[in-house]
């Protein structure tokens, strides 16, 4: 039982089955194996001694050449073999006078390894923060030595004595495949024999305590799925991918003059095979199909994913991360998930990943104290612990640190052909007091809370991607006034594409769920939101955040009947998607699902055939397909050329009139609403020109031939708004109307 606690470290535990025939496939290169573990001998300070050097440190192999008898006595009883490598001591002192590590040039750690893994030019960009491609040489890959296949592995443990690679193939044992220190740059590096794709391993570090720690690979590509904790060998190259017409028009386009009506999605409870049980995932590619229908047929065109680089914990939705180069096992391989990007991009959906680079979870088979002190994380706890979430902070100065974070979003735009990160909780990064009490932060040089670190390397990061000009994005979940989220690096600014407009999210929410009695106190709140609307560039947000944690569901915000409800979560969707800014909207509540998200569960689709929430369903689809026909609505969104209202001032009545253009002044619109249950049959809006302002849609959704309404509404000579000219409309109760016009 000893190797099953090896392995998965106080969580879940291996087959020894599994470690007993690996290590009955042991032959005659036992002895080839003990100048590695001459190598770390010196590191481990006694932790194993070997037997004499009988050939160089290159020809290194794994214990699966072997004699089988003696390594399965070995995988029997891993204490005798201890015993067994200690007995010749002068050959032991020997080598630790002059260890294998010692014998590698300084440019080529292991000479017989082709491709030659790690250089010192590598090395010396990875402490520089410089290596955007890091994730290729750090972690496990495919590679020869001396003629033999099998995989290099390579992992960063600047603290460690020794490290080694523990796996089936070596039962599991600490002292079997021991890994060279490469020198002054804190990484060890490995090398097994006969190593295949799929096998799950885990580093085996030694602190300077003495103590054992065993580590899931932090460059992984894949891992095992929870509650399982290892990593596994997964080879990401080779993919055929066909969204060559996508990747080349994201690249020509204009990001800012383009639609964007996000479908935010947590794949494990969108839909399962079993609704109640908790673990009927679909895979990635029954998701891209089912994805690509919904969201065609709705008109979204980008979907956000929840949770896909691996985490243990089902509850954190995907927040707390372990496995930040791998791809979450509970849908499916890398390439299942390559499968699914690809498909969406050759149906012409955008895909945004969230990206956590704020914080990570202390799980023993994590980033927490890689090596034994803290590595990933700051040192000092006031920097290196969020005590709102009990987890560990990024320490920002450490530029191993920085080139594994941006080395990993690189990872995910180059290797997945992801089209966005949107980066949560920026506000946690740039505040050093976010979250903690006074006296429970630590200032920086000039006595202020901002974390100059994490600004270096927001500007560091968002400058490598602007300079791409490949047409991807990155987008920043910033919940404070920070200045220039969006503005230019070099503009002092921290470089995002987008910011979540948290405010606007807060004052509008806050407003539809008053009784419209007392609506007309709070006029300002779905006002105020365009006072700044250019200040940065915006994606207003109904996200997941606001429907957990007894916040309600969008329906059950709503006040009133069951009837007004639904009355009043049109009206709010209307005015969102006319005012500016690009629109982001949580799976379920574009049919008003009733109960909170719970991610064990998948949504209420049943409800989508319920009269009411099929209205609902019906009046975003509508509403989706006119804003992606209409430039109006997205092609100015930064801009006051955009947006103009016609009344924001009708407090009393609790209506909204605004108008947006385009910039060919064609099929601009007029948009109405009116926040209460109070029919205006008298309505007049004053409108910028004389001509026919043809309605679209209503309250009902778009308007057709089947609904026998009058479509078509001459401006008249007379003023109103400040207009010269207006239109007379019996406006409903919770009444939307939006109207198209030309002005050139």
């Amino acid at each position: 039982m000893a190797v099953k606690a090896k392995r998965n470290a106080g969580t879940v535990k291996p087959a020894v089955k599994r470690a007993i025939n690996a290590a009955a496939k042991q032959t005659e290169a036992e002895k080839e194996v003990k100048p590695v573990k001459k190598a770390a001998a010196k590191t481990a300070e006694k932790a194993v001694k070997a037997e004499p050097e009988k050939k160089p440190a290159k020809k290194a192999v794994p214990a699966e050449k072997a004699e089988p008898a003696k390594k399965t006595a070995a995988a029997k009883k891993p204490a005798e073999k201890t015993v067994k490598a200690a007995e010749p001591k002068k050959p032991a002192k020997k080598a630790a006078r002059k260890p294998a590590a010692e014998k590698v040039p300084e440019n080529k750690p292991n000479p017989g390894l082709d491709p030659v893994f790690l250089t010192e030019y590598d090395r010396y960009l990875f402490g520089k923060g410089r290596d955007y491609k890091i994730y290729q040489k750090m972690g496990a890959h495919p590679a020869v030595l001396d003629g033999k296949q099998g995989w290099h592995f390579a992992v960063w443990a600047p603290h460690a004595k020794a490290v080694s690679i523990v796996c089936d193939r070596n039962a599991w044992d600490p002292t079997a495949n021991y890994m060279i220190p490469l020198e002054q740059s804190g990484i060890f590096e490995g090398f097994i024999e006969g190593m295949q794709e799929g096998e799950a391993y885990k580093y085996a570090i030694t602190t300077e305590k003495g103590d054992v720690l065993y580590k899931a690979d932090p460059y992984a590509f894949h891992a095992e799925l929870r509650p399982a904790t290892a990593s596994r060998t997964a080879i990401i190259d080779g993919y055929h991918w066909e969204d060559n017409a996508w990747m080349k028009q994201r690249a020509e386009k204009n990001t800012f003059e383009q639609p964007m009506a996000i479908y935010e999605v947590h794949l494990g409870s969108w839909k399962k095979r079993n609704r109640d049980d908790k673990d009927s995932f679909l895979n990635y590619t029954e998701l891209a199909h089912e994805l690509v229908e919904y969201c065609e047929w709705m008109g979204y065109t980008h979907v956000e994913l929840m949770g896909i680089a691996e985490y243990p914990f089902d509850g954190s939705w995907g927040y707390q991360v372990t496995g930040y180069y791998a791809p979450t096992a509970r849908y499916g391989t890398p390439k299942e998930f390559m499968y699914m990007v690809d498909y969406l991009h050759m149906h012409n959906i955008g895909v945004i990943l969230d990206w956590v680079p704020a914080h990570f979870p202390k799980d023993a088979h994590g980033l927490a104290d890689f090596d034994g002190k803290p590595t990933y994380e700051y040192a000092d706890p006031r920097m290196g612990e969020h005590p709102d979430w009990g987890t560990k902070c990024f320490d920002y100065s450490r530029n191993e640190v920085l080139n594994f974070m941006i080395g990993n979003a690189l990872y995910w735009f180059d290797d997945y052909h992801i089209d966005g990160l949107r980066v949560d909780a920026v506000a946690s990064m740039l505040y050093l007091d976010y979250g903690r009490k006074d006296g429970e932060w630590v200032p920086n040089k000039y006595g202020g809370n901002g974390n100059l670190d994490a600004i270096e390397f927001f500007k560091h990061l968002n400058s490598v991607i602007r300079g791409r000009k490949d047409g991807t994005i990155i987008i920043a979940e910033e919940s404070t006034a920070w200045p220039k989220i969006t503005a230019a690096p070099e503009d002092d600014g921290l470089g995002f594409t987008y910011k979540w407009n948290m405010g606007w999210m807060h004052d509008f929410l806050d407003y539809m769920k008053l009784d419209p009695y007392f609506r007309k106190d709070n006029h300002n709140k779905m006002t105020f939101g365009m006072s700044y609307a250019t200040s940065e560039k915006f994606i207003l947000v109904l996200s997941h955040d606001e429907v957990v944690h007894l916040k309600c569901s969008m329906i059950n915000k709503m006040p009133g009947y069951e009837v007004d409800k639904f009355a009043n979560l049109k009206c709010g969707y209307f005015f969102m998607f006319g005012h500016a800014g690009k629109k982001l909207l949580f799976m379920g509540q574009d049919f008003a699902q009733y109960h909170e998200w719970d991610e064990n569960v998948e949504l209420d689709w049943w409800l989508c055939d319920e009269p009411l929430n099929r209205s609902v369903l019906l009046f975003m689809r509508d509403l989706l397909h006119i804003y992606r026909s209409h430039p109006s609505m997205y092609e100015l969104d930064d801009s006051w050329d955009g947006f103009e209202w016609i009344n924001a001032d009708d407090r009393d009545r609790s209506i909204f009139s605004f108008v947006r253009r385009g910039k060919s002044g064609k099929k601009n619109l007029l948009f109405v609403v009116n926040m209460t249950p109070m029919e205006r049959d008298d309505y007049m809006v004053g409108v910028p020109v004389k001509g026919t302002y043809k309605l679209l849609l209503d309250e009902q959704g778009a308007l057709t031939a089947e609904r026998e309404k009058e479509t078509s509404f001459k401006a008249v000579k007379g003023e109103c708004d400040g207009k010269d000219y207006h239109i007379s409309y019996p406006l409903p109760a919770y009444g939307c109307a939006l109207f198209e016009f030309n002005e050139k």
